[in-house]
């Protein structure tokens, strides 16, 4: 199903000015172009290991889990491992199995949300469950997550086994907290972040963690890895929320408009709802609620979002998050990897621009 875009327009502070933390500073746009070149030979080495674990004796296996791995995605979890673990001198290979680990957490995720969520569309290709059916689709997850906690062992780090699947289990959790919210317009702010704090920014907290504790690192680092992936992770979720009503199919892997079209309760509509008429909130119970909703309530839910800057605020809360993840790195040592890391702030709210 085709998406109504529409343009999404800048989200400045009150007083004109850009900080220069979580925006770009030049006319250039963010990238991560610095972590891409900084974890690219580790990389390399992930995605051979990725595409022989995916192997197995039963055809659709392999079949199902190449079609979402060779669909795209930035990896970006993955590359935060890598460049953790680098920015904190390891120079072993167990890096390499915790990356892979992490990324198959995150594409078994995916494989069960298109499900949850009745989803056609990942990444601008049929969603695995189109083709393959539901059922395949979530034990083929289970297969990814089986081989990521195999990995997790083979690497020999206790520590670094505890904190991934303790993700796992609070991503888990995020999920059945997502359905108690769907289409429930009652959910409150901090509800919604809680459930996002489990659901995304969980893997990204532990991604960024594991790469100092198999370093050897202290508490401090560790803890200061943890929270800048938690918070990168929040800020990533709030900014996907807020291009589903106005970003394109590269920025966010799905058509836009398909969390309206889903009744989903993400932020920008929290803060519309709450802070609408009767009439409004009604609206928003139409569509969402009752599914009324099709490209014409798409545009009516737009300029409600706008009418109050639901949009404009969302974007602040990521800023906010952003903020937040580039304090936790400042006592660390300076150096380009520092540097690409801060650089993923930027380009994380860079893509509403």
């Amino acid at each position: 199903m085709s998406g109504v875009v529409i343009p999404i327009g800048g989200a400045a502070r009150e007083d004109g000015a850009v900080d220069s933390a979580v925006a770009p500073g030049t006319p250039a746009a963010a990238s991560i172009d610095s972590l891409l070149r900084l974890t690219q030979a580790d990389m390399e080495k992930v995605n051979r290991l990725i595409l022989s674990k995916t192997g197995s004796d039963v055809a659709m296996i392999p079949e199902v889990a190449k079609h979402l791995i060779d669909s795209g995605g930035k990896r970006l979890r993955p590359m935060l491992t890598i460049a953790a673990s680098q920015m904190c001198g390891y120079e072993g290979e167990n890096h390499i199995l915790l990356s892979a680990s992490v990324e198959f957490m995150h594409t078994a995720t995916l494989l069960h949300d298109d499900v949850v969520d009745e989803s056609d569309m990942r990444r601008g290709k049929l969603a695995a469950r189109m083709l393959w059916g539901n059922q395949a689709s979530v034990l083929v997850g289970d297969f990814l997550l089986g081989q990521a906690f195999r990995m997790m062992v083979e690497a020999g780090s206790m520590q670094s086994l505890e904190v991934l699947s303790n993700a796992a289990t609070i991503i888990a959790e995020g999920e059945v907290m997502q359905l108690s919210t769907a289409k429930n317009l009652d959910t409150n702010e901090d509800e919604y972040l809680n459930v996002i704090r489990s659901k995304t920014a969980a893997l990204f907290a532990a991604a960024a963690e594991v790469g100092p504790i198999i370093a050897g690192k202290d508490k401090a680092t560790i803890s200061g890895f943890r929270s800048y992936g938690t918070n990168l992770g929040l800020a990533f979720q709030l900014i996907d929320d807020v291009l589903d009503y106005g970003g394109s199919l590269d920025d966010l892997g799905k058509n836009v408009g398909d969390d309206f079209r889903e009744g989903k309760i993400t932020l920008p509509v929290v803060l519309s709802y709450r802070r609408g008429t009767d009439e409004e909130r009604s609206f928003w119970r139409e569509a969402l609620s009752e599914g009324n909703n099709d490209d014409g309530n798409l545009r009516e839910a737009m300029a409600l979002l706008n009418k109050y800057d639901a949009i404009d605020d969302t974007v602040a809360r990521a800023r906010h998050y952003a903020e937040i993840a580039k304090d936790a790195l400042a006592p660390m040592k300076s150096g380009v990897h520092k540097d690409a890391l801060i650089e993923v702030l930027e380009f994380c709210i860079s893509r509403v621009n």
